[in-house]
């Protein structure tokens, strides 16, 4: 993979000298309906298997996030002794120096200071840097101080703050990803990204983390590898592991490492087609209250994850706003906490157009309505964890459709909406819909994952009469990085059964200009003053770590037109060198 393998080193710095450039299961419901010690990471079986040892140090690498024009958060977590293991609560605390500076070897160190990290926050430190230059590279290290660990460095990571808000960048360019199941695959979308250097940061739409147990939710073919811990995971020290676990990836340590990212949650941060009351995937007889778990799942998100949050305890919210210039501003969202429960098939259905449902809650979409109505910025990205385009489905043949009501129940002739997406809380989308088209406002982009397939849509004021109606914005969906999609759930091979249910999809939802419901892989989306394009990116095969990937296809949206086309190349990775 790489020229020296940096995963055996204490002292990792993920510069170019080290990184040559390199040229749900439930969530399913949709898009199936469709188709029918250091770091020492890695034991001797590849990249990304499980710690041969016991590792002691800085084992999770570093991370940093939600930059700012004058700001940026570093994150590390140290293991101060063999039984301070995550989720372990116990082990001594420890003093981190941390530094930040303008060159990689640390010669023009512009900030630094200390914090004192323990069990109560899982030996996870989170620092935000203030007083720092726009749109400016950094690079970043912990130093601990004392004890068994003390002198122990952590590696070096790379991080870059955003433009001033005056400024008006020429184009800014994002990795876009979403849906890492760690039993069903490798990362290497994230090994793809990290060789990139035309990137400004990474945008994760949500599913970081599986909450399930081991073999519940792998690949085709089984679990590639499995999740610690061994069952499902419900209590704080359940989901300090697992996250834990998933930051031992190699090539997941070493996309934190080179760029910050600017993420949020969905379901499978706390547990599958999760709601206000509930989930699912939860059973309160076996795994107590939600609030609890829900809970747990939240403060160890908060603590492994480079976040900034606002507020605290039951008011801490997730959902935030991002300015870079006057170019964009990026608004993420929290679709999961606020929400009310998903309908159900038969009566539910009817329920979906009720005013009084909600998908984001009344704070969030009066923020988010109000946002994009007045922002400033040329281009209004919304960070998006569920499809917000409105769908119809097809009648299915009938193999795809036994498949699809063996898992959510879809009736042969289909239905109108997946009740887990912005369909199931169509009053929510008529709102903001109708906001953005009073206000006359354009270029609004809606950036999706959760579905595991990949989706270029128009948004129709009304669908009925699109083309000839009026569009709010796009919406580009990228596919998962592992998790499974549809020729997964079918055991069929890829580009068979789904290709005639995506030209079928494409007939009944005009507003569709593309579906492809079976790779995997990630999206490199760039705004510019001239229009807004997605590349898709598909990896070959995601239980191989060293997956190579292809570009598929791109669309991209003119600046005031609304609707996005097809273009024939990607963007150039030359055209782009942030910091430089």
């Amino acid at each position: 993979m790489f020229g020296c393998d940096p995963r055996v080193s204490d002292n990792w710095l993920p510069d170019r000298t080290t990184l040559p450039s390199l040229s749900r299961r439930t969530l399913l419901r949709s898009s199936a309906a469709l188709a029918g010690v250091g770091l020492s990471v890695a034991a001797a079986g590849g990249a990304g298997a499980a710690p041969s040892a016991t590792p002691v140090g800085f084992a999770h690498g570093v991370a940093s996030g939600d930059p700012l024009p004058d700001r940026v958060i570093i994150w590390t977590r140290i293991t101060p002794s063999a039984a301070a293991q995550p989720g372990s609560g116990v082990g001594e605390p420890v003093s981190l120096t941390w530094e930040i500076a303008t060159d990689p070897s640390f010669g023009s160190v512009v900030r630094s200071g200390a914090v004192t990290v323990g069990p109560d926050t899982d030996h996870t430190a989170k620092v935000d840097v203030t007083g720092l230059r726009a749109n400016t590279n950094y690079h970043y290290r912990f130093t601990a101080r004392g004890g068994a660990v003390d002198g122990h460095e952590s590696p070096v990571g790379r991080t870059r703050t955003a433009p001033a808000p005056d400024s008006d960048p020429e184009r800014l360019r994002f990795g876009v990803v979403s849906c890492s199941n760690w039993e069903a695959g490798y990362f290497a979308s994230y090994r793809h990204l990290a060789e990139r250097e035309d990137l400004d940061a990474i945008l994760h739409l949500g599913d970081y983390v599986y909450e399930y147990g081991r073999g519940e939710y792998g690949a085709r073919n089984g679990s590639v590898r499995p999740h610690d811990p061994a069952h499902e995971i419900v209590s704080l020290a359940d989901y300090r592991i697992r996250h834990a676990q998933y930051k031992t990836d190699p090539d997941l340590m070493s996309l934190h490492a080179r760029l910050p990212f600017i993420a949020t949650w969905d379901d499978h941060e706390s547990a599958d087609n999760s709601f206000d009351g509930g989930a699912e995937n939860h059973n309160p007889a076996t795994e107590g209250d939600w609030a609890t778990r829900k809970a747990n799942s939240t403060r160890a998100y908060f603590e492994w994850m480079p976040v900034r949050v606002t507020g605290s305890g039951t008011e801490a919210a997730l959902y935030r706003r991002f300015r870079y210039g006057t170019l964009a501003e990026i608004s993420m969202l929290d679709l999961r906490t606020y929400r009310d429960e998903q309908a159900s098939a038969g009566a539910g259905w009817r329920t979906v157009d009720s005013p009084d449902r909600t998908v984001a809650g009344r704070a969030q979409m009066d923020w988010l309505t109000n946002g994009i109505v007045s922002s400033p910025a040329r281009w209004k990205v919304v960070g998006n964890p569920v499809m917000i385009a409105p769908c119809v489905f097809p009648p299915l043949d009938q193999r795809t459709t036994a498949a699809v009501t063996e898992m959510v129940g879809v009736p042969d002739a289909g239905i109108p909406f997946n009740t887990d997406q912005w369909d199931g809380y169509s009053a929510d989308r008529r709102r903001l819909f109708d906001a953005i088209a009073s206000a006359g406002i354009d270029n609004t982009v809606f950036l999706t994952g959760d579905i595991h397939t990949s989706w270029a849509c128009d948004l129709p004021v009304d669908a009925a009469n699109y083309p000839a109606g009026a569009t709010v914005g796009t919406e580009f969906v990228v596919p998962s990085v592992t998790s499974p999609n549809i020729d997964d759930m079918l055991q069929v091979p890829p580009r068979t059964a789904t290709v005639a249910a995506e030209e079928a999809f494409k007939a009944v939802n005009r507003h569709v200009r593309y579906v492809e419901l079976d790779s995997h892989g990630y999206g490199v989306f760039e705004v510019a003053r001239s229009g807004a394009q997605m590349d898709w990116y598909y990896v070959t095969d995601p239980t191989d770590p060293r997956a190579a990937a292809r570009h598929a296809t791109s669309y991209r949206v003119a600046d005031g037109s609304q609707r996005a086309q097809q273009v024939g190349a990607p963007l150039d990775p030359a055209s782009h060198r942030p910091g430089r």
